[in-house]
């Protein structure tokens, strides 16, 4: 499965989907669909894509979006919801994490006036995401990878040297836009 496929399966899993888990359930059956091989290549591009988006800079802007409550977990199904915006938005956000900026789901999340006025649904992850090709494939998805040598990232490992994610000046500095529709920049 080539990134093209891939893009193609996450978007049109979405294109009449209700809500979050049946958008789930229709690509989990498309993914069952696939030959085995197939599933495992699903697997190894959604690693691939969202090692791109695996940086202190993406994590940041996830802290900000998120009024801080993004831990480990909460960022890598950041990544997955990010993934799941489709391939344009994901490259955009990819290049500059402040694009995130002109999605308009952050944008109506900023408009809420904080994560404590958000339903649960408006939260900005997708947990699903990182089980739905080991729920397809007719096996044991990991044993299939370590037996290639291959591993899948389990949580963020973003290189390089973190810093104050709350720092406005840093803000400023990285993410000026959703800083600026976040109210963290004067």
């Amino acid at each position: 499965m080539d990134l093209n496929a891939f893009w193609a399966l996450v978007e049109s899993s979405g294109a009449e989907a209700r809500d979050q888990d049946d958008r789930l359930e229709r690509l989990t059956a498309a993914l069952a669909a696939l030959p085995r091989a197939e599933v495992v290549e699903f697997a190894l591009r959604l690693d691939e894509v969202r090692r791109r988006v695996d940086t202190w800079a993406h994590w940041q802007a996830a802290y900000v979006i998120c009024g801080g409550l993004c831990s480990d977990d909460g960022f890598f199904y950041f990544q997955a919801w990010l993934v799941g915006q489709g391939r344009e938005a994901f490259e955009a956000v990819a290049a500059s994490p402040d694009a995130l900026a002109s999605l308009p789901h952050v944008r109506l999340l900023a408009s809420r006036g904080g994560v404590h006025a958000w339903a649960d649904d408006d939260w900005p992850d997708w947990e699903g995401l990182d089980h739905v090709a080991a729920e397809a494939f007719d096996g044991d998805l990991d044993a299939e990878l370590a037996s290639r040598g291959l591993e899948l990232l389990t949580s963020p490992e973003p290189p390089g040297e973190q810093w104050d994610f709350a720092d406005p000046a840093e803000i400023s500095a990285r993410i000026p836009q959703l800083g600026t529709l976040f109210g963290k920049v004067a």
